[in-house]
């Protein structure tokens, strides 16, 4: 484990982000150098018909410390909730996402039992404003240029493969000890549907990004347990 100047060994924190967004919407988060390493994970392209079991053992290779802090947004939250069954965790940190499937809106509900999703048109992925109601859930006009630097997985197959897994994500229930981060103004994952989680007032899909100062302030506290 890694050590700081101190001698004091740090505790690892790798941080994932939401669908299609790169590991800079976490630009912001600092936290306190003497006693975390911060490591960002990145997307990779789907492998054909990968389950998202399998895509969770390929990201476990990249996490090269023992018993870390596991942090996803959105569907990296579900992502690092898939990791955090193949590998020991230290803390798992959820956030502007879900616990299980019983929080999954009513739309994608019935997504999953009509395969309307299926007709979402991805191969406008190179479109940013069509990518952002995708991946954060709002029409970004005003900040076109802010979101067109935070989302740039722009493969129609990674889109596809995504939405396919929110929409079929099997968990069945919340794995205990899961700290869950929510915005009470969520319109991808609204609030009527989700339990136990520390709520966040006014915050949307974005807060990673617009409420940061909440994160710097209590993740330290959040991750120590106290």
């Amino acid at each position: 484990m890694p050590e700081s100047a101190s001698g004091k060994s740090l505790i690892p924190v790798y941080m994932m982000p939401g669908m299609a967004a790169n590991p800079s919407i976490f630009e912001h988060v600092k936290l306190p150098e003497d006693r975390y390493e911060v490591i960002w994970l990145h997307w990779k392209l789907p492998r054909e018909k990968e389950t998202l079991v399998h895509y969770a053992q390929r990201m476990c290779k990249e996490v090269k410390h023992k018993n870390p802090v596991l942090m996803g947004v959105s569907f990296g939250g579900i992502l690092v909730q898939e990791m955090s069954k193949l590998i020991p965790v230290r803390k798992l940190i959820v956030i502007s996402s879900v616990k299980c499937r019983d929080e999954l809106p009513y739309s994608m509900r019935v997504a999953r039992k009509t395969y309307l999703h299926k007709l979402l048109p991805t191969s406008l992925v190179n479109n940013v404003e069509v990518l952002a109601k995708y991946a954060f859930g709002e029409s970004v006009v005003k900040r076109l240029k802010l979101y067109e630097r935070y989302l740039s997985v722009r493969d129609k197959r990674y889109l596809d493969w995504a939405i396919d897994q929110v929409v079929n994500w099997e968990q069945e229930k919340p794995i205990p000890g899961t700290i869950h981060i929510q915005g009470d103004r969520d319109p991808v994952f609204p609030a009527d549907r989700i339990k136990d989680c520390i709520w966040i007032k006014g915050g949307t899909h974005i807060m990673i990004i617009n409420r940061f100062k909440w994160f710097n302030e209590h993740l330290p506290e959040l991750i120590s347990g106290k």
